[in-house]
């Protein structure tokens, strides 16, 4: 199905924009969420002039925005958001203790791999948290890890000791951090890259197969870049997986 969609994606950091025309994503583009100016000036630039028959769907993990977004993509587009989970279905089967209670981007991230895929697969997504998810050969998502991400234990860092203070974090250019700042980095990095190994060897000994890994997320390229463990990194990963619910949505219900 050719769809033409702008879609969002709502984080806890950041607001993703994607264009899909005809089915393929022409453009993305990424503004903070924190400058909600900056909202209606990039909606704008993304929105097509001839936009008859174009849509607007969203996704997010933070519901706090939920209704200056309804209310600045009304004023830009003439459109009300569709949400996925509430007026656009989700598109894969979820298989945790509380379905309702799981991150829809979570979701939405492993139904995009599973989509290219077609298989068990695992999606590594590096953004304000570190999340590991996985889903099984039928793409039915399973459930996963949760931990701070980059900037996250930077910051706990700073404001919890005396002496550590605020650092940049840098890909490891050594084997032992000799600074203060490559020590942070040191402990960031291998504690994220850690704790995906060791997930992924348990859903493989769930699912008694080695699952391809997929990453995303802002950190997703100085985490994992050259890694042997990851297939692909997949930027706009989320933003397909909106795209992908609202085609599947309308599919099945046959709009």
């Amino acid at each position: 199905m050719d769809i033409n969609l702008l879609a969002l994606g709502v984080g806890n950091s950041r607001l993703a924009i994607g264009v899909f025309a005809a089915g393929e994503l022409r453009q993305a583009a990424r503004v903070s969420i924190n400058e909600p100016a900056q909202w209606a000036e990039a909606l704008a630039k993304a929105w097509p002039k001839d936009a008859d028959g174009w849509a607007v769907a969203a996704a997010g993990v933070n519901p706090g925005v939920v209704s200056q977004i309804d209310q600045t993509v009304l004023s830009v587009t003439g459109q009300s958001v569709l949400w996925v989970g509430r007026d656009i279905d989700i598109p894969i089967g979820v298989e945790t203790q509380n379905p309702s209670q799981t991150g829809i981007d979570r979701i939405l991230n492993v139904a995009a791999a599973y989509e290219q895929m077609g298989k068990a697969c695992i999606v590594v997504d590096a953004g304000t948290a570190v999340t590991v998810d996985c889903c099984n050969d039928n793409g039915d998502f399973l459930g996963g890890a949760i931990m701070p991400g980059v900037a996250m234990m930077i910051d706990a860092l700073a404001e919890k000791t005396a002496a550590i203070g605020r650092v940049e974090f840098a890909p490891p250019a050594g084997d032992v951090g000799d600074s203060t700042a490559s020590a942070v980095s040191q402990g960031i990095y291998h504690s994220i890259r850690g704790l995906v190994r060791e997930v992924a060897e348990n859903f493989a000994t769930r699912l008694g197969v080695w699952p391809e890994i997929i990453a995303t997320g802002g950190d997703a390229k100085n985490l994992f870049e050259g890694w042997e463990l990851i297939h692909a990194i997949a930027p706009d990963l989320g933003l397909y997986g909106i795209a992908l619910a609202y085609t599947e949505h309308h599919i099945r219900h046959e709009t």
